[in-house]
C-alpha cells in the first residue's frame, strides 16, 4: 500500500510530540513568569515548507492553529489536511498580494498580515463573495516604522499605510473583523524593546477598537519576551517542527 501525502510515520509523530512538549513547556513557563494564565496564549504552528502530514500529526496531538505564508503552498495543503479529516484554524501570516485574496479567503480563518487599505478592500470584496461569516484580520504593524518593510505605520497619517487608516478600513468592512495586531521584532532590536513598543501600539488600538484584543508576536527565538509583553498568539516553526526543509 502506498503512503498518501498525509500519512504520518510513527517516528515523525514522535519527533513532533517531543518538539510540541518542549514548546508547550516554554509557553507555560513564560506565562507563569509574566503572571498570566496558560490559556491566554495560543500556539500557532508555522508549517510553511513542511508537508501536510506534519499538520495532520500536529492536529492529532492537539494543535488547533496552523500558520502558512505562501498561498501557492497553503491552498493545497489546507485541502489535503481537510481531506484527511482534520480541521485546524488556518492563519495566513505572509505578505499577501491583492490578486491572491480570492484564494486565501477560501481556506484561511485568519489573515495576520494586512498592512494597507487597498489590501483590506481586496480581502473584503473576496470574503464577501465566498464566505458565510466574517474573516478575522490582524493588522501587521511595523514596530520600527520603516516603510521599506511590511507593516502598517503607527503614528503615520498615510491614507494607505498608516495604522489608523488601515485599522479603520478593516473595522468598517462588511466581510472582515478587526481582531488585533501582528508584528515581527525588527532585525537588530532586542526583543524586549520591540515588544514593549508593540504593547504600547496595541493599547492605543484597543482604545479605539475594544474588540481588537489579539496580539500575535513572538517566534521560536523570542516567544518568552513576547508573552511577557502581552502576546496572545505566538508563531513557532523550527522549535516545534525541527530544521526547516530547503525552499525549492
Amino acid at each position: 500500500m502506498t503512503e498518501s501525502a498525509t500519512t504520518v510515520r510513527p517516528e515523525r509523530r514522535a519527533e513532533l510530540a517531543a518538539g510540541l512538549a518542549r514548546v508547550r513547556a516554554r509557553v507555560a513557563d513564560a506565562c507563569a513568569a509574566a503572571g498570566r494564565q496558560r490559556d491566554e496564549v495560543t500556539l500557532v504552528a508555522v508549517t510553511k515548507t513542511y508537508p501536510a502530514s506534519d499538520v495532520v500529526a500536529l492536529a492529532g496531538l492537539g494543535v488547533t492553529d496552523v500558520g502558512e505564508n505562501r498561498d501557492q503552498e497553503a491552498a493545497g495543503k489546507a485541502a489535503a489536511v481537510a481531506e484527511a479529516g482534520e480541521a485546524p484554524r488556518w492563519h495566513f501570516i505572509g505578505q499577501l498580494q491583492r490578486n491572491k485574496a480570492r484564494s486565501v479567503v477560501r481556506y484561511a480563518d485568519v489573515v495576520q498580515s494586512v498592512d494597507s487599505v487597498r489590501l483590506a478592500a481586496a480581502l473584503d470584496a473576496a470574503a464577501g463573495a465566498v464566505r458565510d461569516r466574517p474573516l478575522d484580520v490582524l493588522v501587521q504593524v511595523s514596530i520600527d516604522g520603516d516603510p521599506a518593510r511590511g507593516g502598517a505605520l503607527p503614528g503615520d497619517a498615510d491614507p494607505q499605510r498608516g495604522l489608523d487608516p488601515v485599522a479603520a478600513a478593516v473595522a468598517g468592512a462588511d466581510a472582515l473583523r478587526l481582531a488585533g495586531l501582528m508584528a515581527v521584532a525588527p532585525l537588530g532590536w532586542e526583543p524586549d524593546r520591540a515588544f514593549a513598543r508593540l504593547a504600547e501600539v496595541a493599547a492605543r488600538l484597543r482604545a479605539d477598537h475594544p474588540g481588537a484584543t489579539v496580539l500575535s508576536a513572538g517566534m521560536s527565538g523570542d516567544l518568552e519576551s513576547a508573552i511577557g509583553h502581552g502576546a496572545t498568539h505566538v508563531r513557532v516553526g523550527s522549535a516545534l517542527l525541527g530544521m526547516r526543509p530547503a525552499l525549492r
